[in-house]
């Protein structure tokens, strides 16, 4: 018996083959059966339903491999990052998350729904707002916090020394409740509803096992693919390009030396993984869109329209530190003297803007998120000059902060998290 809603046996149903059998529905024809019905051959590319089938393709990022997605990935216009207390009571109950995680990342990131019972007198596996939509080059990027290894689950002489609690930085004005956790979740894509759809489902499967409960969330969005040129830099909410001088993930050297996890770094089950700081930074934006331009250009030391620094004419100029005004923010975040090199960060954060504050001014600003190979001598020293001399300090306020160590990529048969538990 076809269930109610359920088109007829050798008719497309509405969400996919794949949701049609999840949601009870009984489908008996093929994919290409149905391109065939439809006068499509699987590879007539000219026509507008391949065409789409090659778009879903390629919006498809793969979960499994040497590093986790959505460190190098371009970077998508949505975030949403959720943070989670595990409350698993073993070892072997967290494991069974983190596989449980895994299995979920991979077939979302595939554009596929959660697999489950197709039991209509029970609640369907997957949440459902996703289907029909795209994959939208979901990446979900797992991460340990120190808290992790405190002792409950056998793990605690692996805490990599990298992993530090961060210090306080001098202006911080930071809410508990938007401040650590033992378990992160990063989730980018194109399209909003896809993030979301991934961080309810993880968040569901992990309250179905009782091992981690959320502790706090950012949604954040950055420029969206195809509103403007390819490589025109995206901007923040102060209105000054953001990026310009990040580090490119083209370079490979970069990438070893300055995000990816050693051989000779320690401990062996981090390697190529790396380590993520995420900062969520208030604007006081009333305060910066009543200040005039020249204060606004001296403060970031580059130009506003065309983002080129103080003596240059164009966005990728080289900076000269003795033409920038003093205490400019690019100055200290990257001083470019000997050992700087080696300070530079893999940012990739996002605007975010969250409604009115009880003063009525918008809380809007940026979620900092940055990659590095050792948070102790990149982001630290960076933070500590940018909190005791940056002219950007008048405009902004921290009032959020985590750290957490980002394990490397899955094998195909493998979980997150695998190399720690394995070590």
């Amino acid at each position: 018996m076809i269930p109610a809603g359920c088109p007829s046996a050798g008719s497309a149903h509405p969400l996919g083959l794949h949701a049609a059998h999840r949601y009870g529905c009984q489908v008996g024809v093929t994919r290409r059966a149905v391109l065939a019905r439809a006068g499509l051959s699987a590879g007539a590319l000219a026509l507008g339903g391949s065409v789409r089938a090659v778009a879903a393709e390629t919006s498809r990022i793969p979960y499994h491999g040497r590093y986790q997605g959505g460190v190098t990935t371009p970077q998508q216009a949505r975030l949403l990052f959720q943070t989670f207390d595990a409350t698993a009571r073993s070892p072997h109950e967290l494991r069974a998350l983190l596989r449980a995680w895994t299995d979920a990342a991979r077939v979302m990131c595939d554009g596929e729904p959660l697999a489950g019972s197709a039991s209509r007198n029970r609640a369907p596996a997957d949440t459902g707002e996703a289907l029909g939509l795209a994959a939208s080059r979901l990446t979900v990027t797992f991460g340990f916090g120190p808290s992790l290894f405190d002792g409950r689950y056998g793990v605690r002489a692996r805490r990599p020394e990298a992993l530090i609690d961060l210090p306080a930085f001098r202006g911080d004005r930071l809410d508990p409740v938007r401040c650590g956790g033992d378990l992160a979740v990063q989730v980018c894509a194109d399209d909003p509803q896809v993030a979301l759809h991934a961080v309810r489902n993880l968040a569901r499967i992990a309250r179905h096992l009782g091992a981690a409960r959320p502790r706090w969330s950012q949604a954040g969005f950055a420029k969206t693919p195809g509103s403007s040129t390819a490589d025109e830099t995206g901007r923040n909410l102060l209105g000054f390009k953001d990026g310009t001088n990040n580090l490119s993930t083209a370079d490979t050297g970069k990438m070893d030396g300055n995000v990816w996890v050693g051989d000779e770094d320690g401990p062996a089950w981090m390697r190529d993984g790396s380590y993520l700081v995420v900062r969520r930074v208030r604007a006081r934006i009333e305060r910066w869109d009543e200040s005039d331009l020249d204060e606004q250009e001296d403060v970031f030391g580059r130009r506003k329209l065309s983002g080129a620094p103080f003596g240059g004419t164009s966005e990728f100029d080289p900076v000269d530190p003795a033409k920038l005004p003093r205490n400019a923010h690019i100055a200290l975040a990257n001083p470019r003297r000997a050992g700087s090199e080696a300070e530079r960060i893999l940012r990739r954060g996002y605007n975010y803007a969250d409604g009115l504050l009880p003063d009525g001014h918008l809380d809007a600003g940026l979620f900092f998120a940055a990659f590095q190979r050792d948070p102790r001598r990149q982001f630290v020293p960076i933070q500590r000059r940018l909190a005791a001399h940056d002219r950007l300090n008048e405009y902004i306020v921290h009032t959020g902060s985590a750290i957490f160590a980002v394990p490397p990529g899955v094998r195909r048969g493998g979980y997150v998290g695998e190399t720690l538990f394995a070590a």
